[in-house]
């Protein structure tokens, strides 16, 4: 118990940075694809919106949180919504702020971000380095920023007149020009960077309506100075906050960062700009409070300290939190403690989780639970109390081994990591047609897995009826007249739980969604420990559809990278050690399929560019281990096998040299919403292994045409030798009915031909 004076002691409150917006069950999601379906209508749509945000200012409240924030929620995205709150939409849509009424409204809002006939949608790409993905601003010097929305406005007086005094949080001006991309009829070398004034302009005008509805406080989102191009734009930040911080009659603003820590330079201006208060991510790395030591501390201006962790569910060490939050007081004369970002990235409610081994359980913490460790940490400073703390269990993740494990990746040498490099691939003609290997998921194909979940549906049962639809996906891509086929993944609930659910060293949840984007929402299994492969995983399924076709079957694996990204791992070990043991997990289970006559394996690595370090002098390090991972799950193959892998949605240029070093045959990524930047980037390096540029956006409802497909495919084969082309679709087909999916793979098969026949010598 601390003595000390009650009088003598801070007052320090408590915040988050925002909070899940998809509700306890995933209303939001079921609300918006019922709306897109023409079964809801607008006005039910915003009430079941207005629900969820009361719940979410109500569980905070009763979570003991002091600062509430508002405007956290989204239909779609939050840099989406900063694009339309300033009438910042690309000329091929109508701007959703012209709209007549409401429905016609939400119509044009959603077409920004699945498109819409004669209209692709804005390219969507990861927020950072995390697995939730945000939607591209388009600008061009003719853009015109200006305040044309008022859903800001509208949700801090909805938040008051519920009683709920609220804290509206924006993207910052920054991080929203930083994160934009030029548009096609932009001049070559214009960079959105040039609008910021205009921004400004815009930012200040709803500054000033937000104080004239009451806001005392704003938080602008600025996660761009955790990046090496946030950092060398400190002249534009200077130039933001002095403009904004120079403002009268505004609320007090909170600078707010993420991700890691922004560097004593950028820290300094932010210091000595007229801004009331800074966010600070002190749990990424341990840079932060060295910052802060380097600029002797922020004085009057209030630090915000996010100390417990918004992006994993580890629970808090709340004794060194204390000792941490300790030390940042004598840096600062106000001190709010907080998450480190927000918690859109972890699940709602650990309560929810009944089926976790009670020890599993012990060690974690969800939103729900993380905002009352928060909330705790604030009375422990305030008043001096220790009561809460939690001493029953060790305060982080329990660590499972396997001394197994850890002795067959001791016993390892190089020659596992590297295929041999006179390989024979098999000849397949150019501009090949495959997809990247999920099939659509039908209501029958789901409520099966579900009753089977539950003991209703016998085993052979359903095994009887994946076996059938995998013989519905060969026949339909025979038909189709697609080279290299895919059994279609009907047996999967999703490509890492799946893997997870049979692999030891993982947990899953049943209620642990977080969104990805959209309406999209994924549950990331748990890694608590070592992690080993007791049985063949694919085996059955890939081999059961080869026996269907004379056709080529590919075989389908998530890989390493992607297995920990779109995870909760452990933070016990360095993540490249935890990678390499699911890649020794994975090589087992690649050579299984190889002695069982699968010739074609494709190990994704979607998430290689998303977990690639913000700041460029720690990216080397990690593509070494990143590459090291999947070559060890892909390196003890025939030479005659030919290895693929996929990548999501994400800026590649930045990793062309990965993705060489990972020696795959082929490499499919997304290229149709980015307009073949990365095929561009390699047909400059020269590049001479298979690349599958997507060709059609599959997060899109549109089916592209023939000639839309084809164009794409001629780009590709300008810049890239057509004998190294395949044609894909840019994701997997999962979320995609089959009627738009059909049509959609009929097209590109003839784009393709098209293309074909004016090859030379063909």
């Amino acid at each position: 118990m601390d003595t000390t004076s009650a009088a003598s002691r801070p007052s320090v409150r408590s915040t988050v940075h925002g909070y899940p917006r998809i509700g306890p069950a995933r209303e939001l999601k079921r609300a918006s694809e019922s709306y897109w379906k023409g079964a809801t209508t607008a006005a039910e749509l915003d009430t079941i919106a207005a629900d969820l945000r009361r719940g979410v200012y109500a569980a905070l409240r009763e979570a003991g949180v002091d600062d509430i924030p508002s405007n956290t929620f989204s239909y779609y995205d939050q840099v989406l919504d900063t694009a339309v709150l300033f009438d910042l939409v690309p000329s091929r849509f109508p701007s959703p702020a012209q709209a007549e009424d409401r429905e016609e409204q939400l119509r044009r809002y959603f077409a920004l971000a699945r498109g819409e006939q004669g209209a692709p949608p804005l390219e969507m790409t990861k927020w950072f380095d995390t697995n939730y993905h945000y939607l591209v601003p388009e600008l061009s010097p003719s853009t015109r920023p200006r305040l044309v929305g008022d859903k800001p406005v509208v949700e801090f007086r909805e938040a008051a007149e519920a009683g709920f005094p609220t804290r509206p949080v924006l993207v910052g001006p920054l991080t929203f020009l930083l994160l934009a991309k030029a548009g096609t009829d932009a001049p070559e070398g214009w960079e959105p960077i040039a609008l910021l004034d205009g921004l400004l302009d815009a930012y200040a005008a709803l500054l000033r309506e937000l104080a004239a509805a009451g806001a005392t406080e704003v938080q602008l989102d600025e996660p761009i100075l955790a990046t090496d191009e946030g950092r060398a734009a400190l002249g534009h930040l200077e130039r933001c906050y002095q403009r904004l911080g120079s403002l009268t009659e505004r609320p007090a603003l909170l600078v707010s960062t993420y991700f890691g820590s922004i560097g004593a330079d950028a820290l300094r201006v932010l210091k000595q700009a007229p801004v009331e208060a800074v966010g600070l991510d002190l749990v990424t790395d341990a840079e932060g409070v060295d910052d802060l030591t380097a600029v002797s501390g922020l004085g009057s201006t209030r630090l915000v300290a996010g100390v417990v962790d918004g992006r994993n569910v580890w629970r808090t060490d709340l004794p060194a939190a204390v000792a941490e939050l300790g030390t940042l007081l004598a840096l600062t004369d106000e001190l709010t403690v907080s998450t480190s970002c927000s918690l859109l990235h972890v699940p709602i409610d650990l309560d929810a989780e009944t089926s976790l081994a009670p020890e599993l359980r012990a060690a974690l913490a969800f939103a729900r639970q993380k905002a009352e460790e928060v909330a705790l940490l604030g009375r422990v400073l305030s008043e001096g109390s220790d009561a809460g703390y939690r001493s029953d269990v060790e305060p982080r993740d329990p660590s499972f081994t396997d001394a197994r494990v850890r002795a067959r990746l001791d016993a390892l040498g190089p020659e596992a990591y590297a295929r041999p490099q006179d390989r024979v691939v098999p000849a397949v003609r150019p501009l090949a047609t495959t997809t990247i290997g999920s099939f659509p998921q039908t209501p029958e194909l789901r409520r099966a897995r579900a009753a089977h979940r539950r003991g209703e549906l016998a085993t052979e049962e359903y095994k009887a009826l994946l076996r059938a639809e995998i013989d519905r996906v060969i026949t339909l891509q025979e038909e189709i007249g697609l080279d290299v086929l895919v059994h279609g993944e009907p047996e999967r609930n999703d490509m890492v739980q799946y893997f997870a659910e049979q692999l030891e060293g993982y947990a899953t949840t049943e209620h642990g969604w977080v969104q990805s984007y959209g309406s999209r929402c994924v549950r990331p299994p748990i890694l608590f420990g070592d992690v080993a492969r007791p049985a063949p995983m694919t085996v059955e399924w890939i081999t059961y559809a080869q026996s269907r076709t004379d056709k080529p079957v590919k075989g389908m694996l998530t890989g390493p990278v992607t297995m920990l990204a779109w995870s909760f791992v452990r933070t016990d070990q360095p993540l490249g050690e935890t990678a390499r043991q699911v890649g020794l997990a994975l090589r087992d289970e690649v050579a299984d399929l190889e002695r069982a006559g699968i010739r074609h394996i494709q190990v994704d690595e979607a998430a290689l560019r998303e977990l690639l370090p913000l700041r460029a002098e720690r990216r080397p390090a990690y593509l070494r281990w990143a590459v090291d991972a999947f070559r060890l799950a892909t390196s003890g193959v025939a030479s005659t096998t030919t290895i693929h892998t996929h990548m999501c949605y994400s800026e590649f240029n930045q990793i062309v040299d990965g993705i060489e070093a990972l020696d795959a045959d082929v490499t499919s990524v997304e290229a149709a919403r980015s307009r073949m930047e990365l095929v561009e980037a390699l047909g400059r390096r020269g590049y001479g292994r298979g690349i599958g540029p997507g060709v059609y956006d599959i997060h899109s409802p549109r089916v592209p045409s023939v000639e839309e497909v084809e164009a794409s495919l001629r780009l590709a084969v300008s810049h890239v030798d057509a004998a190294h082309l395949w044609a894909n679709p840019d994701c997997g087909l999962k979320t995609r009915g089959y009627a738009e999916t059909e049509q959609a793979l009929r097209n590109m098969v003839e784009a393709a031909r098209r293309v074909r026949v004016d090859l030379p010598g063909t």
